[in-house]
């Protein structure tokens, strides 16, 4: 699987993720060496990885540019109103990572950090855990990240839930239980219904 963010090449497949460079080879491992190291350090409760690259876990490969890593902040952030990922960057910032437009590069690899609502805080604590070349870390589950994609509702996430609905194997009891809790039943029921015809 081949991902590309201007002069990064990443291939993924279930056992290999790496980014290559002109000046050279990147390792996934040890972006999520880094993002685990959040988690250890109290700096976010709990994490799992999704959009493209956890799309990619389940169906042939799609284009993406960056890593998107959903993180729930520790009891004492979530109190306040205000979404607060200061410590997250400034441990970043710390370790010589470098900002680029919207994403901050760890190891090489374009890094967003997303804030969960309650639909990805259910995703994240439900994510399927997996080991990554010694390293563990979460991945959405196939049925939570169709929902989230089909609520964002872009051209592209449309896209990827058309995919990931004809190349993977929903539990589709599982899904459309998901889509009813979150008001999404209608929007799912609707892209099933359209598969079909």
């Amino acid at each position: 699987m081949i991902l590309r963010f201007e002069i990064v090449i990443c291939v993924l497949d279930t056992y290999y993720f790496a980014c290559y460079t002109a000046d050279g080879y990147l390792h996934m491992e040890k972006t999520l060496q880094t993002i685990n190291a959040l988690k250890k350090r109290k700096l976010i409760e709990d994490y799992a990885i999704a959009g493209g690259i956890a799309a990619m876990f389940y169906i042939e490969p799609i284009l993406t540019y960056d890593l998107d890593v959903f993180v729930i902040l520790t009891r004492d952030k979530k109190k306040s109103r205000v979404i607060d990922l200061t410590s997250v960057y400034s441990f970043l910032k710390k370790r010589k990572y470098k900002w680029k437009g919207e994403h901050i590069i760890v190891e090489g690899v374009p890094v967003q950090f997303i804030p969960v609502d309650e639909l990805e805080e259910e995703a994240v604590r439900k994510a399927k855990a997996i080991t990554y070349k010694g390293v563990r870390t979460k991945i959405v589950t196939l049925e939570y990240l169709v929902v989230i994609l089909l609520r964002a509702g872009r051209k592209k996430d449309i896209a990827k839930v058309e995919k990931l609905l004809a190349q993977a194997k929903a539990k589709m009891a599982v899904l459309k239980k998901i889509a009813r809790a979150h008001g999404l039943q209608d929007l799912l029921t609707a892209m099933i219904k359209g598969r079909n015809e």
